[in-house]
């Protein structure tokens, strides 16, 4: 392939410029022309397509976010829409389109494919849902963003004696709650795979009580329940002040860790070599430290399964 596309889709993640970055450097490095669109899908409909040159991701490997912006595209979602998207990419001479993003991106990606237009997925979400790949990009910095604030809490949680709910984001995901707690040392983790019944919440807390603690973190993942909901229920079970924090979308941005801005690079790198090959339909990730692709098809129908065994290790040393 000689000419090619690179999109952000969906929720933004940072890493996602780290991988435009090595999409554009590295396709533009083997002799192709790269372009960027703008707002995602959306933007293959509108045909929002710019040139992209070596300097155009000078100085953006750092930044969190997206310089490609993102955006929700509903009417992507209909033959309609899919069909004119592949007709402005062909009308602006693209051979190939890498999309980063979750699980709707792909769905966008694999929806290209299927109507014969050689597509790569770069799995771009801080949800870690993305069954294929061990890790998404953008986890491992909202993980980082996410344990900052556990930390936060808790010292104020210990002054004053109280117990903090902590509502982390993932959707039905329980990753984020699950590796925050465990690294932030949580009392409790409620997760929507795992879900704890209330009277076992209060087991847990009441039994800390009694071995001396007076104060505690619970970290909520949104697929699982409200914090308010919570915090209601432990009031009228409990002799505790309990507060609530919910992070919200501070936990989407931010400069990317050392693990994202590699992930970034080496996604990019890869799906640039796969497309250079004319080969296109597939979704790259990193599955036991190595880095591979799969079938964009098999790859959308995986299910994701959760680590019950470190979930059950982070309540015992959470005690």
């Amino acid at each position: 392939m000689k000419k090619i596309a690179v999109l952000t889709s969906g929720g933004d993640a940072p890493g996602m410029n780290a991988a435009i970055r090595a999409v554009v450097r590295y396709g533009i490095g083997v002799g192709m022309e790269v372009v960027g669109v703008e707002r995602g899908l959306q933007g293959l409909i509108d045909n929002a397509f710019k040139p992209m040159y070596m300097r155009s991701v000078s100085d953006i490997i750092q930044r969190g976010g997206t310089i490609l912006k993102t955006a929700r595209c509903p009417e992507f979602k209909t033959l309609e829409g899919q069909k004119k998207a592949i007709e402005n990419l062909r009308a602006n001479g693209v051979e190939g389109i890498i999309v980063i993003g979750g699980d709707g991106s792909f769905m966008g990606a694999k929806a290209m494919s299927e109507h014969g237009f050689p597509s790569i997925g770069i799995p771009g979400t801080i949800d870690n849902d993305l069954a294929y790949t061990d890790y998404t990009l953008g986890f491992d910095t909202a993980c980082n963003t996410i344990l900052d604030a556990i930390n936060k809490i808790r010292d104020t949680m210990s002054s004053h004696e109280r117990v903090s709910i902590i509502e982390v984001m993932g959707r039905n995901c329980g990753d984020l709650a699950l590796y925050c707690g465990l690294c932030g040392g949580a009392e409790v983790i409620i997760v929507p795979e795992h879900k704890l019944t209330i009277d076992e919440i209060v087991e847990t807390l009441g039994g800390g009580q009694q071995h001396g603690k007076t104060s505690g973190i619970i970290v909520l993942a949104e697929g699982a329940g409200h914090a308010d909901d919570l915090k209601d229920e432990l009031n009228k079970r409990m002799d505790l002040t309990v507060k609530t924090t919910r992070l919200g979308h501070i936990q989407r941005g931010g400069s990317p860790s050392c693990r994202d801005r590699y992930l970034g690079t080496c996604f990019g790198v890869n799906a640039v070599k796969l497309l250079e090959k004319g080969i296109g339909n597939r979704i790259v990730g990193i599955k036991d430290n190595k880095f591979y692709d799969m079938d964009i098809v098999e790859g959308c129908a995986m299910q994701n399964t959760f680590d019950l065994e470190l979930y059950e290790t982070a309540a015992i040393v959470g005690r």
